[in-house]
């Protein structure tokens, strides 16, 4: 048995409404929650237009803002909707992981 107090990770909260939504997390130390901003487009709202990350200074470099691109994916593959990256950093994840091409969309105009 340890001694250690096991660590917890943080719980990613999602808000949603017709037109768009956030997922955030409590960053321990910060003043603000990292998030991630979506619009919702297409006839049915079946695009999610990634259009914002932000990481609190303080918590940058801890792979936070991966975890909430993350989520938004797994999202995708279970709720059935598709992503169209925006943000300059989930345009660079999408790049770097390209089994997620099945749930990229391009951005709707």
């Amino acid at each position: 048995m340890s001694d250690q107090p096991q660590s917890q990770e943080p719980r990613i909260q999602k808000v949603h409404n017709d037109d768009g939504g956030a997922y955030s997390m409590e960053v321990e130390g910060a003043a603000r929650p990292a998030v991630l901003t979506w619009k919702a487009r297409g006839e049915n709202g079946e695009i999610r237009v990634v259009d914002h990350t932000f990481t609190p200074p303080e918590a940058r470099g801890k792979g936070i803002a991966a975890k909430l691109v993350e989520a938004i994916v797994a999202d995708a593959r279970e709720e059935g909707f598709r992503i169209a990256p925006q943000c300059p950093y989930v345009v660079h994840k999408f790049g770097k992981n390209p089994e997620w091409e099945d749930i990229r969309a391009p951005i709707p105009r």
